[in-house]
């Protein structure tokens, strides 16, 4: 027992005068870090210091920052910031409207950053979660907030309701609208809600004791050509079409539509892009070739990119006389004059046609003043190919990294039409300016709503430029597609030509 005591002693001994030596009992080496370990932030910065339009603006993007992806400041930037989505806008863009509130100091109004690709990618192709409800959102003269109904989208779950046009809602599930709880009840992640029903009652809305409930339903498609028919009015044929997304989707059934406007032989054509937000360029381009002609030899836009790629790819886009993606014949109606409705809610791919045609066309433009951007994006994935870089492709779902699955839509540059005009970020100027009375919105497609009423009175030369009073309240400070990923999108799919990325 004595020399057993004495060994556990010697031990024990031993252990206390080594307890500080390093040199016998070396503590574990420090893991080093690599950018794969910041696989988000990593492919972020890639696609960034690469394509994004304002690279030379950023300091943390400069191309002499770091000297590889390998670098240990590199790798620190990576670390510095655990949060993907605030990595991307408050270190990657160049004054992001998220960063620095949507105010004048805001250059970045439109990059995006999704955690989950495919609903960057359903959104873009106008699927998503939706109950059919389109609205605009107003403030009473009480501050009291109320919604609006724009329109309904056909086979929506809305569209079987006793709901329309015009009709005022004032609360969901029983809770007044306000402030601070609109955005939870009305663009929440529930399925199901129901819209209190109000009526105006002079420059206040009061709730009329109506309800209808509303359910979304998944993975619900858009069809964008919302309206499309022929007014004739003093012997002339008028072709009038409501779009609401340049979707590729629906490319082909858009060339037939102005098919039968030029089987019909118009004599003049309406766009109405009020609620238009964007969407594919080539899809635009399709649209303003349809109207002017299929000059294929005759510039319909100049892409600028930043001076890294402007050395490299093509930035010149013609008309076109297929369809982009069927190669069918475009349908043209080869016209000198186009009137087209655009509103605050029209941005992008609309702002693209009315802008692009500008040179050729007499485009006159009854509304209100656009929300002016002249920027182009595309989406982006974690599928780093020696030959598509990290361009998001419709056929590389398979070889997205697991570990990441964010999607980003970063601003690549502007698109400028062939007078080289592309400044207007404060919005496109109508010639007959007309805001939407939402006391009497009237029904669309109908010869006496409001705004499709002064472009046929403009068509007929029975009206001078002017104003028209837009009722008691005020424009509206948000809609039902404020929340949509691809909100005021210009997506030049197709267009450009995918080069490796640079780590």
């Amino acid at each position: 027992m004595k020399k057993y005591f004495l060994s556990l002693l010697s031990v024990g001994l031993l252990f206390a005068s080594c307890k500080n030596d390093d040199n016998i009992f070396p503590d574990e080496p420090e893991e080093v870090k690599t950018a794969s370990d910041y696989p988000t932030q990593h492919f972020m910065y890639q696609v960034m210091n690469e394509w994004y339009f304002w690279q030379a603006e950023v300091p943390n993007l400069a191309d002499d920052k770091f000297e590889n992806s390998a670098d240990p400041d590199y790798i620190s930037f990576l670390a510095s910031e655990s949060n993907p989505s605030n990595f991307f806008y408050n270190d990657l863009t160049f004054n992001h409207k998220n960063s620095v509130g949507d105010n004048a100091s805001a250059k970045d109004r439109f990059s995006l950053a999704v955690e989950n690709y495919k609903d960057l990618v359903n959104s873009l192709q106008g699927i998503s979660s939706s109950n059919g409800l389109e609205f605009n959102l107003y403030r009473a003269s009480n501050n009291a907030i109320f919604g609006v109904v724009t329109y309904i989208l056909p086979d929506s779950g809305a569209s079987m309701k006793d709901i329309a046009r015009g009709d005022v809602f004032n609360g969901v599930d029983g809770q007044t609208l306000t402030d601070s709880n609109y955005i939870d009840l009305l663009f929440g992640n529930n399925a199901s809600y129901t819209l209190n029903m109000a009526d105006f009652s002079g420059d206040s809305v009061i709730g009329n004791g109506k309800e209808v409930a509303l359910t979304k339903i998944e993975n619900f498609s858009e069809n964008p050509i919302h309206i499309n028919k022929i007014i004739e009015q003093n012997g002339k044929k008028i072709g009038y079409l409501m779009y609401n997304g340049f979707l590729a989707a629906y490319d082909d059934q858009l060339n037939t539509v102005f098919g039968e406007f030029k089987a019909e032989k118009i004599d003049e054509l309406i766009l109405d892009f009020r609620y238009n937000g964007g969407g594919r360029v080539t899809s635009a381009i399709q649209m303003a070739s349809a109207v002017y002609g299929t000059e294929t030899d005759q510039l319909f836009l100049r892409a600028r990119y930043n001076s890294k790629k402007m050395a490299v790819l093509p930035v010149d886009d013609n008309f076109t006389d297929k369809t982009y993606d069927s190669k069918t014949d475009l349908n043209t109606l080869n016209l000198k004059k186009v009137y087209i409705i655009a509103t605050g809610r029209t941005a992008s791919s609309s702002e693209l046609v009315m802008n692009g045609l500008a040179p050729y066309v007499d485009v006159v433009h009854i509304g209100e003043v656009t929300v002016g951007k002249s920027e182009f994006s595309n989406t982006f994935v974690d599928a780093p190919d020696p030959q598509t870089g990290y361009f998001y492709t419709g056929n590389n779902d398979d070889k997205i990294n697991p570990n990441n699955q964010w999607g980003i839509q970063p601003l690549l540059g502007k698109n400028e039409n062939a007078d080289g005009f592309s400044d207007y970020e404060n919005g496109l100027v109508p010639d007959y300016e007309i805001i939407e009375d939402i006391e009497n919105l009237g029904v669309l497609g109908d010869v006496d709503e409001p705004l499709l009423a002064l472009t046929l009175s403009v068509i007929s030369g029975n009206t001078a430029k002017r104003s028209l009073n837009h009722g008691s309240f005020s424009k509206s400070f948000a809609h039902s597609r404020i929340f949509s990923l691809t909100n005021n999108s210009m997506v030049m799919d197709g267009l450009l030509k995918p080069l490796k990325s640079k780590y």
